[in-house]
């Protein structure tokens, strides 16, 4: 099987979660460039992108969002999603903008 063939039968199936890390990745790009409050929350926007997916899609279209109950992962991601953005909202900006 090639990687092609492997992305063909990934992908749509999985979108959800690889959503949520194309937010993670440009979060993390953002925090080693030196910008660590847009990094944090560009980090929350995603883990609440997260929430909002596993919230409106069925267990089965969730695919690897789907953990636990769709209430507990919703409240989860939600409270993770609330406690970066307040985070990203006091960071110091350590002489960044």
């Amino acid at each position: 099987m090639t990687g092609r063939d492997l992305a063909r039968r990934l992908v749509p199936g999985q979108w959800p979660i690889l959503l949520v890390a194309l937010f993670m990745v440009a979060a993390f790009v953002l925090v080693a460039a030196g910008y660590w409050r847009r990094g944090a929350l560009v980090m929350a926007i995603g883990v609440a992108v997260a929430a909002g997916l596993r919230l409106s899609l069925s267990d089965e279209r969730a695919g690897l969002l789907a953990v636990r109950s769709r209430t507990v992962d919703f409240l989860t991601t939600a409270t993770v999603s609330a406690a970066m953005l307040y985070i990203a909202w006091t960071i110091d900006p350590l002489g960044t903008s």
